[in-house]
Parts: structure tokens; sequence; C-alpha cells
């Protein structure tokens, strides 16, 4: 029964619509034309210090009635936030300078529907998270997107080779986070190779505890593993996988990470959760369905204002844990929702299902990065929610130049 549900929640278009003037509303991906980026030059910094603590909730930063005071960048400061720090598996690292080309400033970019404020808390009452147990939904589109970032939060596959998370996984504004030195990328897996026997064991075993030190949870799973292996070896040599319910992990090394310079220039201003997103490139390419992006639409243009987002929670440890909800408002970067969610989904891919356009068939795509639970002050009173960075088109741009390496193939979105 519950699989039923799952199925239903997962694959129903068009949820949580119930009359008959809403159905007829057009819920499509519309192709829209994207900003150019266009890099000026590159030159080399000094390297980081990699001494920062990973932090995966943010205090004090520009809530919602903050947002509508901010003001409307200019074309200068576009090409200043846009441009972006590439830090490389051998500790090197660089900036670079870009050029912004067809953007159009929007005046009334940072206008949020006004709502009344909540005092809430990460559950908002009911727990409404799915636990997915069934390796069906695990192994299959679009639960095997999701990646474990080892410095504890989640992240989406948007390329054979590259991983979409927050920025503040990875760096807290001054400093990169310690466990970011030697970044890996936890992918999903439910079984086993060769009936439990490892092939190059050693190549292979160094490259887990290596993983395994940046991530404490990782140590005990490999553990676990090992008791595992060691109680097949003794019994009756029956093919086994790993724990019913309990994904393990291939960890991948991170070749090189880009975070845009807008992070690290607003995390101490009003602008920093615009520019909390970042691409990691793996080291070595993966052969699974990756999510693709789209440019996020307004409220009103997604069926029953609702989105949905996968991750690894910290309270439900080594479960993939699923989860929609509804928009409550919105700025021009920003979502801000009531999904329940707890530290460790930080990251994830927040995607919704729409029509392809002149055809029937409807898609996921990847709209926002879930920035994670956000206390905010807010006339003298702590306020909290959940916000999530919209993929605008400047956005859209700047990601799609990252996996490409050029802007060739972006010019549409």
């Amino acid at each position: 029964m519950e699989h039923m549900l799952l199925l239903f929640l997962i694959f129903l278009p068009i949820l949580g619509l119930s009359n008959g003037t809403e159905t007829e509303q057009d819920f499509t991906w519309h192709l829209k034309k994207i900003p150019q980026i266009v890099r000026e030059r590159t030159f080399s910094l000094d390297s980081p210090k990699f001494e920062a603590k990973t932090k995966l909730e943010l205090n004090s930063v520009c809530g919602i009635e903050c947002q509508r005071k901010l003001p409307v960048p200019s074309l200068s400061d576009l090409k200043s936030l846009l441009s972006y720090e590439t830090v490389f598996e051998n500790g090197t690292r660089t900036l670079t300078e870009v050029n912004v080309l067809g953007a159009v400033p929007d005046p009334a970019a940072n206008t949020t529907t006004q709502r009344p404020l909540r005092k809430k808390r990460q559950i908002y009452g009911t727990d409404s998270r799915f636990s997915i147990y069934d390796k069906r939904f695990m192994t299959n589109f679009p639960f095997n997107t999701v990646v474990k970032i080892s410095t504890g939060c989640s992240g989406i596959l948007i390329s054979p080779k590259h991983v979409l998370t927050a920025a503040h996984c990875l760096h807290n504004g001054k400093d990169y986070v310690k466990g970011s030195k030697r970044l890996r990328v936890g992918l999903m897996k439910t079984k086993s190779r060769g009936n439990g026997r490892k092939r190059k064991g050693a190549k292979r075993s160094r490259r887990e505890i290596s993983a395994a030190k940046e991530d404490p949870k990782a140590t005990t799973e490999l553990r676990q593993r090992s008791k595992g292996d060691e109680r097949k070896q003794r019994g009756s040599g029956r093919k086994q996988g790993t724990s019913d319910g309990m994904p393990s992990f291939q960890w991948t090394r991170v070749k090189s990470t880009h975070i845009p310079k807008g992070w690290f220039k607003g995390v101490s201003g009003d602008i920093a959760l615009d520019y909390d997103y970042a691409v990691l490139e793996l080291k070595r390419p993966h052969k699974r369905k990756y999510m693709e992006l789209g440019i996020s639409p307004t409220i009103k243009m997604m069926p029953g204002s609702m989105i949905h987002f996968s991750g690894f929670d910290n309270d439900r440890s080594g479960q993939l844990v699923y989860r929609f909800c509804s928009i409550s408002d919105e700025s021009n970067d920003l979502f801000y929702q009531y999904c329940d969610a707890e530290p460790g989904s930080t990251g994830s891919g927040i995607y919704l299902r729409l029509k392809e356009p002149n055809k029937k068939k409807w898609k996921r795509k990847i709209i926002a990065v879930y920035s994670g639970h956000q206390w905010v002050d807010i006339n003298g009173e702590q306020q909290d929610y959940n916000v999530a960075v919209r993929i605008t088109p400047l956005k859209y741009a700047q990601i799609c130049f990252w996996i490409h390496g050029n802007d060739e193939n972006c010019t549409q979105g």
C-alpha cells in the first residue's frame, strides 16, 4: 500500500489541483533566451586554508521583508557577482572574471507576495517526509540522481560529471570548510558486485577509507559493511546486497569546485542567499541518468505551486528522504517554503514536472537548490523558514557555462 501511495505522489503530474480553472492553465516548460556569460580573464589566488567549520544552518540572513528592500543589481554588479572561484583537488585556486551579455535587470526583481509570517520549526506540524526503502525506487530516476556530499550535505547529478549543491556546504563566506580539501561525492548503490567479492580490493579500499575520513557516517557504514563481508564468507555463499532500504555509497573524488563570487561578497551583507549554490566536477564520469536544469517559473505557473526534493536528512541516518510541499512565497531569487527537512538535505536539487513544448509528455527539471533552514531577525523577533535558491536565467547561464566550458550550448533554457 505504501508503494502505491508513493507512486501516486511522485508521478501525479498536477498534484493538489481540484477545480477546472486551474487544470486549464499552461503548465509547460517555456524556452527562454538565456543571457551570455563570457570569460574575460582568469588568475591565480592563494590556496585556501580549509579551516572553516561546516555550518548547515545560517543565522541572521536577509529575510522576506529584507528581500523586498534590496536594490536591483546593475549590470556591473552582475559581472562582479557572477565571477567565480574555482578550487582544484590539489588545493590551488583561481578567480575567473566574466562579462554578462544580454541581461535585462528586472525593476521589480525582489518583490514578493504579501503573506503572513509564520513562526515554525524545521518539521512543520506532522512530519510529511517519506523514507525511500524500496530498491526499485532508489535505483531509478529521479531518486538515483541524489548524491551525498562528504561535508554532510546532499546534491544532485546535473551532467555525467557535475553535481549541483549549496555553496555554504563548502564555504562559510570567509574560508573553505575543512572537509572540502579532499571533497568526495557519494553515489547511491544498493548491491555489491561479484556476489560480495571485491575486485582490486586494495585500491577500492583506499578510496572508501579516504572518503570515510571525510564523513563519520561513512566510517560507521564501512565498518558495518566489513562485518557483513566476514559473515558472508562464513555463511552459505548466497548472493546478498546491502541492508534492506539502507543505500551504500560509491565515493568519487571531486576534480574542481565552482562557487559564484556573489556568495563571498554577500555572506556578510544582504544578498548572500541569492548565490548559495555551487557546482562540483567529478574526477570520473558516472553512467547514471541525471536531471536537467530548468528556468524557475513563478508560483502561478507551477501545478499546485508544488515542488519536490530528496536528500539525506541527518535525523534519518543512511536513509534517502523524499518530500513535497507548496511554495509559500517568492522573490526573484528565492523560494520560501515549509517542506519538512532537517540538516543533511541541504544542497538538494528542487524539481517539478511540466509539459515539454508541443508535446504531451511531462518532464522533471531542477528549478532551485535547497539552501536549508534559516533563522532571520524580522522586526526584532527571530523567525524561521526553509528557503531555496531559484535557478534564474542568469544562474542557468552560469551553471550551464560551468558544465560545458562555453556558452554555445547555453543559449536557451
